[in-house]
């Protein structure tokens, strides 16, 4: 294995990069951003690992939810707080019914690239170049805003650090306090989940109760730990944002707490594994279809030879209809190793469909059914299902079908507004919570 450092991924092949036309161009905006402040701290990272490591030990539950791809016009207040909203709401949810502490980590402050399985797409009957997400190219259907811009890259940064900024100043500011659960109610919501209600009653009597005792301190309940997440696809930017800390003796990726790598570039001999492997991050790992035991083992081996606890979570998505033939021998193939590693269920991108006039979506009782399969599995295995990961908007929007509110295909059109993925809503995504801490309760 070579000695590793931020660029020595650029002697592996490497999936799903775009071609820039203009390498001076390029290089201008990466030295720029070499020299950006960082967006987190090392800080916040190791404390990520520590309540992973906990979440691999049983000990808490992850949350890990957001946008499919964030696009810079979303970056507004209500956009960004709708987001948050709909993430303490599902984490009150899954700490009262399933009495486990959550660990929130967004999908949000860069997630603004996507891996696409064509170099092109039709659009309108017009054969374009494949929208990668806004760190890469424009959604706007013509060739020029399909070119990939290296531009974008620092507006992707300064995007990300308007969101970061609004975020810290809503944890700090005491926007999820316990106390005022009535400040995360999504405006213009779809639907009602009537247990949410129930559920806040119980934990306003419970947090009386226990403050009229002096147990617990009220700046607890004030603040929160909140993570940010995104995919490591674009490898020249997160090089860029990669930073030698001296008093960790370590490299770490600063443009997010934690980084995954996708179904489609976690090759063995693949640029997006050399990356990762040296930077002191947390690293999720999508696991799907193409996974085999052998390959999930050696991939093991080579992002964690050390076997460090929080180091890395397997994030499975198989489907509905593959998850029983899937999981099992690769729970078993790391059941033989010592890693130890997070398991996580993505039931969004294995139960994709398409409708009848050409709409991505994707059925809530599919979602529902890989995750009751998976903490099934787990359970059979003698392993647990530590956390989730789903596509999600505080939003009202109607890109899902089914849930409570009981959309059909012919809602979607009435507020279809994903740029990629069809995401759950803040309905959709409340009773999912519920569901799954029913599940964690087995």
């Amino acid at each position: 294995m070579i000695p590793w450092n931020p660029h020595s991924w650029q002697r592996f092949p490497a999936m799903q990069q775009p071609t820039y036309t203009d390498p001076s161009e390029l290089e201008g905006v990466l030295a720029r951003l070499r020299r950006m402040p960082p967006l987190v701290v090392p800080q916040e990272v190791d404390r990520l690992r520590g309540l992973l490591a906990e979440a691999a030990a049983g000990r808490r539950f992850l949350l890990q939810g957001g946008d499919c791809a964030e696009q810079f016009k979303d970056c507004l207040p209500e956009a960004i707080e709708g987001k948050l909203r709909v993430l303490l709401q599902m984490s009150v949810a899954l700490t009262h019914g399933g009495r486990k502490p959550v660990v929130r980590v967004g999908r949000i402050a860069g997630q603004f690239a996507k891996p696409r399985s064509k170099p092109t797409e039709l659009v309108r009957g017009r054969e374009l170049p494949s929208y990668r997400g806004d760190l890469i190219n424009g959604l706007e259907a013509d060739e020029a805003a399909r070119r990939p811009d290296p531009g974008r890259m620092l507006e992707a940064y300064f995007h990300a650090s308007a969101t970061l900024n609004h975020l810290r100043a809503l944890t700090a500011g005491g926007f999820a306090d316990l106390h005022h659960p009535e400040r995360w109610e999504l405006p213009g919501g779809t639907g009602e989940v009537p247990a949410y209600r129930r559920t806040l009653d119980q934990v306003r009597e419970s947090l009386d109760f226990l403050e009229a005792l002096g147990g617990v301190q009220r700046e607890v309940l004030e603040r929160i730990d909140f993570f940010t997440s995104h995919e490591a696809l674009l490898l020249p930017y997160e090089e860029a944002l990669t930073r030698w800390i001296g008093e960790a003796s370590a490299y770490y990726n600063l443009g997010a707490h934690t980084l995954w790598v996708g179904e489609r570039t976690r090759q063995l001999d693949g640029a997006h594994l050399e990356y990762l492997r040296g930077i002191r991050n947390p690293i999720g790992v999508k696991v799907g279809p193409s996974a085999t035991p052998d390959h999930l083992v050696a991939l093991l081996d080579h992002l964690d030879p050390q076997r460090e606890p929080g180091r890395i979570t397997l994030i499975s998505r198989f489907g509905a209809t593959k998850i029983q033939a899937a999981l099992p021998p690769l729970l078993k193939a790391v059941q033989g190793t010592d890693h130890p590693v997070l398991w996580s269920c993505d039931p969004m991108h294995g139960n994709g469909a398409e409708s009848a006039t050409g709409l991505k979506t994707r059925d809530f009782g599919a979602i529902l059914s890989e995750l009751r399969q998976a903490f099934e599995i787990h359970r059979a295995a003698g392993s647990h299902l530590g956390g989730v990961h789903i596509e999600l908007t505080g939003e009202a929007v109607t890109e899902c079908t089914g849930g409570s509110e009981g959309l059909s295909e012919a809602d979607l059109a009435k507020a279809y507004e994903t740029g990629c993925d069809p995401r759950l809503n803040g309905t959709q995504s409340l009773e999912m919570a519920f569901l799954i801490a029913a599940m964690m309760r087995g």
